[in-house]
């Protein structure tokens, strides 16, 4: 009896102890297999129209290059005379509320409808290029970013509307225009408002002309696959980020992609619901919570060429466009108060996940 009792006991503690290394094992095994969903905290608003410009009600749609020392922005602006487009310029964040903004209508961009830029330098030809939308896809180059009234004036990417971008009525529904170029190849992206998401593609030697037919990279419902596309290249990977905004019941938010390849298939970042990359469930903010989620903007980025490179090893920065509206009044679409604001990734991530530091 002693005997077997000795050998039960024995038998308990050796399970005892197996379900307890295994029960350890899986704990620890369990961080490393598992994305942690992306988490932000907010600026408050750093980047609003000028106190005396009482004809523009928001500012919108940013891009930014960090350059020289300073910090370059290029937004849309909604006022009483439509959408145009504007230039801003500071060397650290805290000085970007007293920061003033040119008005590039001023400059040989000119007058009439222009919105949604994007800017980078095209190493191989030394200029910058500001990619926006004037209807069609637009640009305008320069020598000197430094100098807003040296932009040449529009060019269009397509001599006439491709085909696959047109509506029952013949009409063109194509916006948000991107550019993202890898060693062979410059690829322009942009949506429709009504859940595509589509690619066009052109040689770097032929650029900026030749562009192929757009075709459609990716599609889902309207609502969750909507406007506002941004594409990078994943530093020290063979890796590329997309975002899109989308449209939930708390406000706008981004959703993100990546893939191996420019041209390749994207697949949903994982994480959280949704793919989220940014929106109003996983952003904090320092005081007053301003903006309802997180709507059209960009990454700040690691470099200023073509290849919109992002930086993984280092906190991600999203400068975005948030509604800072008076609760109760009623607003005509134009006349939204955007602003613009930072996010500042808090945590790890899916991104920061592939730093090889």
């Amino acid at each position: 009896m002693r005997n077997y009792k000795s050998a039960s006991n024995g038998l308990n503690a050796l399970w005892f102890a197996s379900c307890l290394a295994l029960s350890t094992f899986a704990h620890a095994a369990e961080p490393a297999n598992r994305v942690q969903p992306f988490e932000w905290k907010s600026s408050e608003p750093l980047i609003r129209p000028p106190a005396d410009a009482k004809d523009i009600f928001g500012v919108k749609d940013p891009t930014i290059v960090h350059h020289d020392g300073r910090y370059h922005v290029f937004m849309t602006t909604a006022g009483k005379n439509g959408w145009g487009m504007a230039y801003t310029s500071f060397a650290n964040w805290e000085d970007a509320p007293k920061a003033s903004l040119f008005m590039l209508d001023k400059s040989p961009i000119g007058p009439g409808y222009r919105a949604a830029p994007q800017v980078f330098y095209f190493a191989p030809q030394k200029l910058w290029y500001l990619i926006y939308q004037g209807g069609d896809p637009l640009y305008s180059t320069t020598k000197d970013i430094n100098d807003p009234q040296s932009w040449t004036a529009p060019q269009p990417f397509y001599k006439t509307i491709p085909a696959s971008v047109k509506d029952a009525k013949g009409q063109a529904a194509w916006l948000d225009f991107w550019i993202i170029c890898d060693d062979n190849k410059c690829h322009l992206f942009f949506t429709d408002d009504n859940g595509s998401f589509y690619r066009g593609e052109t040689t770097v030697a032929r650029f900026p002309q030749g562009f192929s037919e757009p075709v459609i990279a990716m599609k889902e419902k309207r609502e969750d696959l909507f406007e506002a596309s941004n594409t990078y290249k994943i530093a020290g990977t063979s890796q590329y980020l997309t975002l899109v905004e989308a449209m939930g019941p708390k406000g706008r938010y981004f959703r993100a992609w990546t893939a191996d390849r420019l041209d390749g298939q994207w697949q949903p970042i994982p994480g959280s619901s949704m793919n989220m990359f940014a929106g109003a469930d996983n952003m904090k903010f320092d005081g007053r919570v301003w903006s309802e989620g997180a709507s059209h903007g960009e990454l700040v980025r690691a470099g200023v060429d073509q290849t919109l490179t992002i930086d993984p090893c280092k906190p991600l920065r999203f400068l975005y466009q948030g509604l800072d509206m008076e609760k109760g009044k009623h607003y005509e679409y134009i006349e939204l108060p955007y602003r613009l604001g930072l996010i500042t990734a808090t945590g790890p991530n899916a991104i920061s996940a592939l730093c090889t530091k």
